[in-house]
């Protein structure tokens, strides 16, 4: 059995790589601001995520293929390529039904990277299945090494641009991911002998890589699309917010005034949920509301409660009666603030409860919050 010379065209690895970034990117930017939306809608936005995710994935893969040089010619099985494909958006597709449909939690997260991290794996060996008049042989070290590479680093990469919703970590999980699936393919492949088989093995109509080019032009063609397409706003800080937008940047502009605190309203209660009971909290109790994936954590003196709020609906019912968004994650009663610190073009919000955390306030919402408190 003679092992193949193999080695690697360059500037396709370097574009295979940067397939996967923009990928990731795209992806996590489309399904940055679902929780306001609809079901139908947020289910729309998992679907082009998991396309967006799933389809650089597999054709991070297959460009890298194309630079792939063996001193035979081989061909792919078109069938299974396409089926390698559908495999990473479905698997990615369920991670994110599992993020945003269900409470974003610890197990959550390390749940979705974990199969994320599987469905990278599944494309890669599917999509090497399909090679034609020559086999790949690999390792169980190899194979061992692509396993922890996939799952640990994917696990990272939904841990940071999932821990917190905003841009910094949207970029630096981007970076995770993209490493991660360009990683996994080239430790997998470094892995990997190629030898010479005499015949073919169809399973499917057989495709050169010529017309795998075409397939992989095109899906590229998509993604970077769709990339500049979610740019425009990421990059742009005063885009308006739309229906759909992420429920934690409900925005205060400059020119508007946070609502003075005024005596609340008795008919308002917050309902927080502990040991399969709602128990509703008057909102003059409450010293902040903090966002929590899709739901929010309610802060009194007595301790933490867990809310079915989304932050936009906390924003909507809470505003009305005086609460100041701090920081697009927190809401702030003004009655329970006792003290207040600047910090530079920043602040904080402090309470008189020793156990209670303090708030932060963002460069956005100093200004309104400072006028509410009368500093």
């Amino acid at each position: 059995m003679d092992v193949l010379d193999v080695s690697h065209n360059t500037w396709l690895v370097f574009a295979s790589m940067i397939i996967a970034i923009v990928a990731g990117f795209t992806g996590f930017t489309l399904s940055k601001n679902l929780s306001s939306q609809s079901v139908s809608r947020r289910k729309g936005s998992v679907a082009m995520s998991a396309i967006a995710l799933g389809g650089g994935i597999w054709s991070m893969h297959f460009v890298a293929m194309l630079g792939l040089q063996m001193p035979i010619l081989f061909y792919y099985d078109a069938a299974i390529t396409l089926a390698s494909a559908l495999l990473a958006i479905l698997i990615v597709g369920v991670a994110l039904l599992l993020l945003h449909f269900r409470e974003r939690t610890t197990a959550t997260l390390c749940g979705a990277g974990a199969l994320v991290g599987c469905g990278i794996l599944a494309m890669h060996y599917v999509g090497m299945a399909g090679l034609q008049l020559c086999r790949a042989i690999y390792t169980p070290f190899g194979i061992v090494l692509a396993v922890v590479s996939a799952i640990g680093l994917c696990i990272l990469a939904f841990w940071i641009a999932y821990g917190q919703r905003n841009n910094r970590n949207i970029l630096l999980g981007t970076l995770c991911f993209g490493f991660a699936v360009s990683s996994v393919h080239f430790v997998a492949t470094l892995g990997t002998s190629f030898i010479e088989v005499p015949t073919l093995n169809e399973f499917g109509p057989v495709m050169s890589n010529e017309i795998l080019a075409v397939g992989v032009i095109l899906s590229s063609f998509v993604i970077f699309g769709a990339f500049l397409w979610m740019s425009v706003t990421f990059l742009d800080p005063n885009a308006p917010v739309l229906d759909g937008a992420d429920p934690l940047d409900f925005s205060v502009t400059p020119t508007t005034k946070a609502a003075p605190p005024h005596v609340m309203p008795a008919s308002i209660r917050i309902p927080c949920e502990r040991e399969g009971m709602t128990h509703l909290i008057d909102p003059a109790q409450v010293a902040f509301v903090r966002a929590q994936g899709h739901y929010t954590n309610v802060y009194t003196q007595t301790g933490q409660h867990f809310c079915t709020w989304p932050i936009t609906e906390a924003a909507k019912r809470l505003g009305a009666i005086g609460f100041l968004k701090t920081h697009r994650s927190y809401l702030v009663n003004p009655t329970q603030v006792e003290h207040f610190e600047r910090l530079k073009d920043t602040g904080v919000c402090r309470f008189a409860a020793p156990d209670l955390p303090t708030v932060p306030v963002s460069r956005s919402n100093l200004k309104p919050v400072r006028d509410a408190l009368g500093i």
